[in-house]
């Protein structure tokens, strides 16, 4: 071998040595935390090979419950801390030094750019800072014309399915009316999910993303975005951000052209009929025409910047809402004693009228309000979520390096008999205000807690609150299956794996 040949191959290998060091090193470190198994490349990510997504749901949870709190796993090459404490959980989010989101969360940059699910540092800060005065009381109370509508609809298409004496799957039926809901409110449109009969393109294509961002975190080989893209994962991708970046970027031109034309009215006259319309349309702004305002006023959002955050707020605010209804209709449906109570306390504010509730009608919707969250502590629209410590800290006696990827198991932290005794039962009461008082504050986090918590939780408690209530004046409902036979299916959204199937009677 030639001194050259020698080089070159010393040249190749060091990297690869480099790395092993690297390996070990972090070996030393991680694996004094208690967790299965790992292996080299593939981590403890081979123990999903070849699993459905329900399978992988199942196997995560009794990972987690073997573990004290605490444990750890590998994915891939990159050793990451999960946890299902409060006590643990509060370390780490509370403060405003751990508020940037885990590494996976780069998968989701395509589609949602640096909107505030996934923007750091600096920029987060000022566009929470511009978006939180559009979730105000006065915006969210206009919006509640809109659940209504929409909630008035979704009655009508299920009346076809009740007294049947057969099973219907209400899954669909709450995916298209949270999806004419958010595409309302988000960016102020229609698209008649509910009553076009066609399928939606765009639901489609958030499903769709939403399985491949799972397909492509139980394979290590697809992390690099240099190998994902020239995958066919890839491209199916690349297909879908297509029709989901397109869409939105032609409503925000269209809101834009409205806005400018608005501002471009001159005459006495048509300044007050724009006021009309416009006192008339005043609580029916949509999310995206307060961004716009706020990005002309400011000028620190480009378009760019605007559809970040609009597709950030229809992927969380439609999936989301779509998992908490119908999991609450499944509980109701099998605890046909709260459910009676609950047609109880709405029967009383509506007293048999048919007419929209309001926000003071969904504030009076105490029972209810008990029983979503309830079901948001069993089902967690998002069973877990990430961050990256930003420096060192010391966990259940285990020293954890800053830079280290946090998993948050919501699903387990829920699951504390210290604070849910007998935690799988189904039982509002949980949340009486005097039970509540003297509770973790971070044993219940079904949307996050600390500076990163949800900025849209009260339109979606609200959004939910409408909707149930919708059903449950018309319908008394049962369940088809048990809860051991409804799987669950994690995709981003915590989803009844097969729908939700009940029988639907006429009250």
């Amino acid at each position: 071998m030639t001194d050259v040949t020698t080089v070159l191959v010393l040249l190749l290998l060091m990297p690869i040595v480099r790395w092993m060091i690297r390996r070990v090193q972090m070996s030393q470190i991680y694996d004094k935390i208690p967790g299965p198994k790992a292996y080299p490349f593939v981590g403890t990510l081979y123990l999903f090979f070849g699993k459905k997504s329900h399978e992988i749901f199942t196997l995560i949870d009794q990972r987690t419950r073997k573990y004290d709190g605490i444990h750890r796993i590998w994915v891939g090459m990159t050793p990451e801390v999960r946890l299902s404490k409060a006590e643990y959980v509060e370390q780490v989010i509370s403060a405003s030094r751990h508020t940037e989101k885990a590494n996976l969360y780069r998968f989701l940059a395509d589609w949602l750019g640096e909107g505030l699910l996934t923007s750091k540092g600096e920029r987060w800060f000022q566009h929470r800072k511009l978006i939180t005065p559009t979730f105000h009381f006065n915006i969210l109370d206009g919006f509640c014309e809109v659940f209504a509508e929409n909630g008035s609809v979704l009655v009508e298409c299920l009346k076809r399915h009740a007294d049947t004496g057969r099973p219907v799957n209400i899954y669909p039926f709450i995916t298209k009316a949270a999806l004419d809901v958010i595409c309302e409110t988000a960016m102020g449109v229609k698209v008649h999910a509910q009553t076009s009969g066609d399928e939606n393109e765009y639901v489609n294509a958030i499903y769709g993303l939403s399985s491949l961002f799972l397909e492509r975190l139980i394979r290590p080989w697809l992390h690099p975005d240099w190998t994902f893209r020239r995958s066919q994962l890839g491209r199916q991708q690349r297909d879908l951000l297509a029709i989901l970046h397109g869409y939105t970027r032609k409503v925000i031109q269209e809101r834009k052209q409205a806005l400018q034309l608005q501002r471009h009215t001159t005459t006495e006259q048509q300044q007050q009929q724009q006021h009309d319309e416009f006192g008339q349309r005043r609580k029916r702004l949509a999310f995206l025409d307060l961004l716009l305002q706020s990005a002309t006023d400011t000028g620190l959002l480009s378009d760019e910047d605007v559809r970040e955050e609009v597709d950030t707020f229809m992927f969380e605010g439609h999936d989301t809402t779509t998992a908490g209804m119908s999991w609450a209709l499944f509980l109701l449906a099998l605890h046909p004693e709260v459910q009676a109570q609950v047609h109880q306390e709405i029967d009383s504010i509506f007293a048999g009228s048919d007419r929209p509730a309001t926000m003071q009608d969904l504030n009076e919707m105490k029972l209810l309000e008990r029983c979503l969250k309830e079901t948001l502590r069993l089902y967690p629209s998002v069973a877990f979520f990430g961050r990256t410590l930003s420096e060192d800290i010391t966990l259940g006696g285990y020293h954890i390096p800053g830079g280290t990827i946090i998993g948050i198991h919501t699903y387990n932290v829920h699951r504390d008999e210290r604070f849910f005794p007998d935690a799988e039962t189904f039982d509002p009461d949980r949340f009486l205000p005097e039970q509540c008082e003297h509770r973790h504050p971070y044993a219940y986090i079904p949307f996050s807690a600390g500076p990163r918590n949800c900025i849209g939780q009260k339109f979606a408690l609200l959004e939910e609150k409408s909707l149930v209530s919708s059903i449950l004046r018309r319908y008394r409902i049962r369940s088809h299956r048990t809860r051991p036979e409804q799987l669950i299916v994690n995709e981003l959204i915590t989803r009844p794996k097969d729908g939700i199937l009940l029988y639907l009677e006429q009250r």
